[in-house]
């Protein structure tokens, strides 16, 4: 798998990008367009790098200064049915499902942590979904709950923004979800309310034994190690790219169906309910933005050194035909 490096380069730097690009066994399709580019003048460099290898071509364009001064696009290409290609992806280390650019990780950080009409609606949807399957103790409205909250970006975007040492990042994140929390969980709160007189919903549906969805608002360790893996494993999935995956996180954490029983709870004023989903609630997203922090500042570290060496134990590259 290659990605493709689109660079608006100002001329008295081309000389230098051509020199970088043309220095690896793992960049190809070099071509360069003098003055070719208008606003901001310059000319235009284009290049297919193996995926592996991407960081470390940008960190060497950051340091010639085009960050600063020109542009770069970073797209993948949908197929490379070309040779080159799995010579490429051959001579670099690693697999390309492995690999990771950080400076994608750090702008879909950035979405992540940004309020949109969309994501405030989907967590009502949410909510309120979290709340009617606390009313039916229906364990299918609970997975469904899970799978339409929007909320594990913003806490991705948290547990990125302090690896990246993005402060201003983890601030937007975390408020975005205590703000988007609140007017969800107010918003059902008000239904529950206006739905209580036509008896909708009733003490006695929220307080009686509820086997199905009862462990939604009553925390103990297992929440903290299921919350703690999926930390983990959101936290990888959005590093490489593995949308796939990100479900089956979404649907593994009770964060909205706690939201759906503290909203009940506040409707009908149980005061267990309500410190039993607040804890829960606090619970699972304090402890997944600490463990995605942990794996992505792991990956930092030691990830280009793990895939590397894993090459021994899990078979070829992937440019093996």
């Amino acid at each position: 798998m290659l990605v493709h490096l689109r660079l608006t380069v100002p001329d008295d730097l081309t000389d230098g990008v051509r020199e970088v690009l043309t220095g690896h066994d793992w960049i190809t399709n070099v071509t360069v367009q003098p003055g070719a580019c208008v606003q901001p003048p310059g000319d235009l460099v284009e290049c297919d790098v193996a995926k592996e290898k991407a960081n470390e071509v940008l960190g060497e364009l950051d340091d010639l200064g085009v960050c600063d001064r020109g542009g770069i696009l970073v797209t993948q290409p949908t197929g490379t049915p070309f040779r080159a290609a799995n010579e490429l992806e051959a001579a670099a280390p690693g697999h390309p499902d492995d690999a990771i650019i950080w400076e994608s990780v750090e702008e879909q950080a950035e979405d992540g942590a940004v309020g949109t009409v969309s994501f405030q609606i989907f967590l009502v949807i949410a909510v309120s979904l979290g709340a009617i399957a606390v009313i039916n103790d229906s364990a299918v409205l609970v997975v469904g709950a899970m799978v339409v909250g929007p909320e594990f970006s913003a806490i991705a975007a948290a547990s990125a923004g302090v690896v990246l040492a993005r402060w201003g990042l983890v601030g937007r994140s975390l408020r975005l979800l205590l703000v988007s929390f609140a007017f969800s969980i107010a918003v059902v709160t008000l239904c529950a309310l206006l739905a209580r007189p036509f008896g909708l919903v009733t003490v006695e549906m929220v307080t009686r034994p509820r086997p199905n969805t009862g462990f939604i608002w009553h925390p103990d360790w297992w929440s903290f190690v299921v919350a703690l893996l999926a930390g983990v494993a959101g936290a990888l999935a959005l590093s490489v790219e593995k949308t796939a995956t990100m479900v089956g996180v979404f649907i593994s954490v009770t964060t909205v169906p706690a939201a759906g029983n503290l909203a009940l709870g506040l409707a009908l004023w149980q005061r267990a309910e309500i410190v039993g989903s607040i804890e829960q609630l606090v619970l699972n997203v304090a402890t997944m933005v600490v463990a995605g922090a942990l794996l992505l500042a792991a990956q930092r570290a030691w990830w280009p050194w793990l895939v590397t060496h894993s090459e021994r134990y899990l078979g070829q590259r992937s440019g093996a035909r």
